[in-house]
């Protein structure tokens, strides 16, 4: 993680990269004092599997053009959910139906912001 970027600045930057790929329902939740495991989750939805590999590339892509690398990447190759994990940012791109499934918004009873 660069110094001159915060985790609010990583998951924006991710957010807005997901949204390139027409990702949809682009949440960023703030997880600070809530959780030991990150700062963030940015989480959106991809309308096929190709389309959720293509934002999972596009995010992976355009952060380490900023010179961001993840630590760890998931079921990518799936395409029913992908993770891309910064850190203190962590990027959930799931298909609608595995979304809801999960609803992981729920769960963290978001403080979010929404693209």
């Amino acid at each position: 993680m660069t110094e001159s970027c915060d985790a609010h600045d990583l998951a924006s930057m991710a957010a807005e990269l997901a949204a390139d790929r027409k990702a949809q329902d682009v949440a960023v939740i703030d997880l600070r004092g809530r959780s030991a495991m990150t700062d963030y989750f940015v989480i959106c939805s991809g309308r096929s599997d190709i389309q959720v590999r293509a934002i999972c590339e596009r995010v992976a892509q355009g952060m380490a053009e900023a010179g961001h690398r993840a630590l760890s990447q998931e079921g990518i190759n799936h395409g029913h959910w992908g993770l891309l994990d910064y850190g203190e940012v962590v990027v959930h791109v799931f298909l609608e139906p595995v979304r809801k499934l999960y609803d992981l918004e729920r769960l963290w009873a978001a403080d979010e912001d929404r693209l």
